[in-house]
């Protein structure tokens, strides 16, 4: 029977991840799929730079939380029984893994989907909320202090390997090994990211209030990451 419910629980993660917020609210409010423009991905920062803020902020929000959603429906599996703690967090990042690849490929949508990046930071959020609250500080010190949102984004990858470490101090082995993944993973993913920031034409995101013909501009200029 629990084989059963762990089968429905990845089930439902993989739905939870597949739904294509960009797309449907592209399609839907916009008219546009915005897998046909800029980056041509289905992520929150491809919804930005063509839709706008207005679908880009609900997009980024949703992305998150179906990746935070994923990991949560590990109560189904143990609502009845006291799992040790390994056992549960295993697999709470079985769901939340299955959760960023219906992201990457939902299944709704011709399997043509984002990177990914939003949903597992809520993956992330998820499985230890002290240790991603930590990595989201220094994520947006390092962002404001320097307008560069992928520094900042390596910066707190860095930083969530370490606070797991010291917090589970080795107790639960796959743990570490995920928060180690999820640092390498941001890093091979921010390459090209690491070489504009080393040759000084990395994009900034930033909001910037100008005066122009007496309107507010707000300017935003969105690496190509969630």
């Amino acid at each position: 029977m629990i084989y059963i419910i762990y089968l429905i629980c990845i089930i439902l993660a993989y739905s939870f991840g597949s739904v294509p917020s960009s797309v449907w609210i592209g399609k839907l409010f916009y008219n546009k799929d915005v897998r046909e423009f800029g980056s041509k991905n289905a992520g929150a920062t491809n919804t930005f730079r063509v839709l706008g803020k207005k679908a880009g902020i609900p997009v980024l929000l949703f992305d998150i939380l179906k990746g935070w959603l994923a990991v949560k429906l590990a109560y189904l599996a143990f609502s009845n029984g006291s799992p040790s703690d390994e056992t549960y967090t295993n697999l709470k990042l079985l769901l939340g893994f299955v959760a960023v690849i219906g992201h990457i490929f939902p299944v709704y949508v011709g399997f043509r989907g984002g990177k990914g990046v939003a949903t597992l930071m809520g993956v992330v959020l998820a499985i230890n909320p002290y240790a991603a609250l930590i990595s989201m500080v220094l994520f947006v010190v390092v962002w404001l202090s320097t307008n560069y949102i992928s520094l900042a984004s390596m910066c707190g990858a860095i930083l969530y390997p370490i606070t797991i470490i010291i917090y589970y101090k080795f107790q639960i082995p796959s743990l570490v090994f995920f928060s180690i993944a999820v640092a390498v993973l941001v890093l091979i993913t921010h390459q090209k990211n690491i070489e504009r920031l080393l040759s000084g034409t990395e994009g900034k995101m930033r909001l910037i209030k100008k005066h122009e013909q007496n309107k507010e501009v707000t300017e935003f200029d969105v690496p190509d990451k969630l």
